[in-house]
């Protein structure tokens, strides 16, 4: 069973000519399980946050090199809008189609009202082949990482590459 935007996502990439590789496998709702499964996948791995702020009327997807720690403090006082929490199941699906352990930029395609914001580490840009689950953790897709921003730009949200600190 294909969870809710995989169907569409792939018919997206396919009416803008986005090419993707696309890679079977268990279930991967942590980093810890993806790096079983993300053996021989030769491209940039990512962890996807999704946040809330304090007064819940701003998202933000937060997209970090997996091996990274980020500091939610220093996001905090970047962005100058209180106290970041992570946003719950319910938002997530509401924004992004997608449900927790299936977070994934590609989840955009549903966000109709380009509400959600997207961070991503600054390390990720210069990636030759960037890879996310395709809004189901039972799969993996890599893409170039021009066809990534191709992707970002055709969604319309507001995306930046920032410093995500280690």
């Amino acid at each position: 069973m294909k969870y809710k935007g995989q169907k569409e996502l792939y018919q997206f990439f396919e009416e803008h000519h986005i090419s993707f590789q696309y890679y079977g496998h268990k279930e991967a709702g942590t980093i810890e399980q993806a790096l079983e499964v993300w053996k021989g996948i030769e491209a940039a791995k990512c962890k996807n946050i999704f946040f809330r702020n304090h007064k819940g009327n701003q998202h933000y997807l937060v997209i970090l090199e997996h091996t990274r720690q980020l500091d939610i403090h220093q996001l905090e006082k970047n962005l100058k809008q209180g106290k970041l929490t992570f946003a719950s199941g319910k938002r997530l699906l509401h924004h992004l189609g997608v449900t927790p352990g299936s977070v994934s930029p590609f989840g955009l395609i549903h966000d109709k009202d380009k509400h959600v914001v997207v961070f991503i580490d600054k390390v990720l840009e210069e990636a030759e082949r960037i890879s996310f689950h395709p809004n189901d953790n039972r799969a993996t897709v890599v893409v170039s990482n021009h066809d990534f921003k191709k992707f970002l730009n055709l969604c319309g949200n507001k995306f930046e590459y920032i410093e995500l600190y280690t």
